[in-house]
């Protein structure tokens, strides 16, 4: 009988994914499920960006471009990133256009880890980052971000997870699942650390416009010394609302570029033509409504947490950017994967249990509040029922 590679069996089936189709299959069967599992935004893509792409295609834009993305895109980019990242790159060499951050990460790593080299994550976090190591032959090493230090990644756990293998270290702020903004103090020293270890840096930024009570994001790139070490990721999906059109972006030192060029060239070739044209209209005109959105995602953030606060055996720490929360149910005395089974029974709300997000997310949940208010406010009343249903329950066989 023919075999699979063998490196297939290190990558399971997204344990996100799969709480949606269990939700998926019960509204098959009539019933209705509100998803806080999706880190999707609820919001149309706004109408400039829809009618540039609708243009490109009248227009006749719909064939290949180069593989680095169209050149509009690029120094459109390359403009954003020098005035709101203090991040200077070469839009002829410096910028490639991929299809969507999740292959801007798979290319990255693919161009630059070799097999045996590790990896420095922090965990919990976006699993894409521990498979793509994997599938280039790396090994990923989680680095745990603690409650106690409202998910801050600390120098210390760095440095005793190095060794001699250690080739790159992962930031992704605004951090999913965690919701954390990174603190500019925290991201220097993990610069100079970067710098003092030899080790090539991978930032994550897709959520970088999502950030309240006054946070601010800085990219790690932007620290002296590290423009040659530093790739960024980005992308369209979650601030426009993009996440179908698969446009994403890569920026780097003209030398690393030129490794990542191949890997994107011998796999997608180039971004769709028109969703590029409409990452131009993205990048260059109106944010009134991708602000409007963050502006939204505010006012649900509170309901969530202060909603959570009061829910017995629950404890939160309030997420300063992105669109999740991750509370600790750590006291509630089922595992994480056994509440989510309960919630989507009970209360009928599609959560994802926090080892989907690696070794240290054990003892929470994630809870994606990209959805209306009004089903929030639905979901955390249905919660709240469910889990003091669940502690009567429990009450009662204890006597």
């Amino acid at each position: 009988m023919m075999k699979v590679s063998d490196r297939m069996n290190a990558i399971p089936f997204s344990g996100i994914r799969r709480v949606f189709e269990a939700a998926t299959n019960r509204e098959k069967r009539g019933e209705k499920i509100i998803h806080l599992e999706i880190g999707r935004p609820d919001f149309d893509t706004p109408d400039h960006i829809k009618s540039a792409a609708i243009n490109a295609i009248n227009e006749g834009k719909v064939h290949y471009t180069s593989n680095f993305g169209i050149q509009e895109l690029r120094e459109a980019i390359a403009e954003k990133l020098r005035r709101e990242n203090n991040l200077l790159y070469d839009p002829g060499s410096e910028i490639i256009i991929t299809v969507g951050t999740n292959e801007a990460v798979f290319i990255s790593m693919m161009a630059l880890l070799n097999p045996g080299d590790e990896v420095l994550i922090p965990d919990p976090c976006w699993l894409h980052y521990f498979y793509c190591a994997r599938l280039a032959g790396a090994v990923p090493v989680s680095v745990p971000l603690r409650e106690e230090n409202e998910f801050q990644p600390r120098l210390d756990d760095f440095v005793s997870r190095l060794t001699a293998k250690t080739k790159m270290i992962v930031i992704n702020s605004p951090n999913n699942p965690t919701g954390a903004v990174f603190d500019q103090n925290v991201l220097r020293s993990l610069a100079d650390f970067a710098q003092e270890k030899n080790l090539f840096v991978l930032s994550d930024e897709i959520y970088e416009k999502m950030v309240y009570d006054q946070s601010l994001h800085r990219s790690i790139g932007s620290f002296p010394g590290m423009k040659e070490r530093t790739v960024t990721v980005n992308g369209f999906s979650k601030i426009y609302a993009m996440t179908g059109w698969r446009l994403g972006y890569v920026v780097a030192d003209q030398e690393l570029v030129g490794a990542l060029i191949r890997i994107h060239q011998y796999t997608t070739v180039c971004a769709t033509s028109f969703s590029q044209w409409g990452g131009v209209a993205a990048v260059r005109g109106s944010q009134i409504e991708a602000e409007r959105m963050v502006r939204e995602f505010d006012r649900r953030r509170n309901l969530v947490y202060e909603a959570l606060k009061e829910m017995p055996g629950v404890r939160v720490t309030k997420p300063k950017g992105a669109f999740y929360i991750m509370p600790n149910i750590s006291r509630i005395g089922m595992s994480a994967d056994e509440l989510c089974d309960y919630l989507l029974e009970e209360a009928k709300i599609a959560l994802v249990p926090g080892n989907a997000f690696g070794l240290y997310g054990k003892d929470f949940i994630r809870i994606s509040y990209a959805n209306s208010y009004s089903n929030l406010e639905i979901a955390m009343e249905r919660m709240a029922k469910a889990l003091m249903k669940r502690r009567s329950v429990a009450s009662l066989n204890s006597h």
